[in-house]
């Protein structure tokens, strides 16, 4: 059975928006190694639209350019929205119907990781389904004055946590089990 794990990137004060504003400045070796380890455990990628849509002009304007760009840019993709239609670029499919059990069918095949960059609805949905083995956040030494927060409006969630990194640059990863919700 494949494991659900969504990476995020926030602000020490939970920004989770607009993260090229505060992340390029800390992508060390150590960070993209952990980054790199992370995209090639998994073999499938779960998105929204917003991800999908930005994720899909930036990446498919890298192919070729080295072997993260090119794995991102091969590995299937599944994306979640109520306003696209018809077919998909970028090796994309839009999931019909419901998220929730179309995602827990692609967890029942066997392979590699499923991996959702960012967090949203497409995050909430998973995590009220109990389908999300591990969150990892990616926090960041810097604050942001303003924008979206990380899992505003979400139900009580209990959370395990797995492991603790820090990087040299103050980037903290922690990773965690969902346990329930409430």
């Amino acid at each position: 059975m494949r494991k659900v794990v969504v990476s995020t990137m926030v602000s020490l004060n939970a920004v989770k928006d607009n993260p090229q504003l505060f992340t390029f400045d800390y992508a060390k070796e150590e960070f993209l190694k952990y980054a790199s380890d992370q995209l090639f455990a998994a073999d499938i990628l779960i998105m929204g639209r917003v991800t999908y849509e930005g994720f899909a002009e930036a990446w498919s304007a890298r192919a070729g350019v080295d072997a993260f760009a090119d794995r991102m840019n091969s590995l299937p993709k599944f994306v979640a929205s109520r306003t696209l239609t018809g077919e998909l670029k970028w090796n994309a499919t839009l999931i019909k119907g419901d998220v929730a059990q179309e995602i827990a069918k692609l967890k029942q095949q066997s392979g590699g990781d499923i991996l959702q960059y960012g967090t949203g609805e497409l995050t909430y949905t998973l995590l009220k389904a109990g389908l999300i083995d591990e969150l990892r956040l990616l926090v960041y030494p810097v604050l942001m004055g303003s924008g979206g927060h990380l899992f505003e409006g979400i139900d009580r969630t209990a959370l395990k946590l797995l492991e603790t990194r820090a990087f040299s640059t103050g980037v903290i990863v922690q990773h965690y089990q969902p346990l329930a919700t409430a």
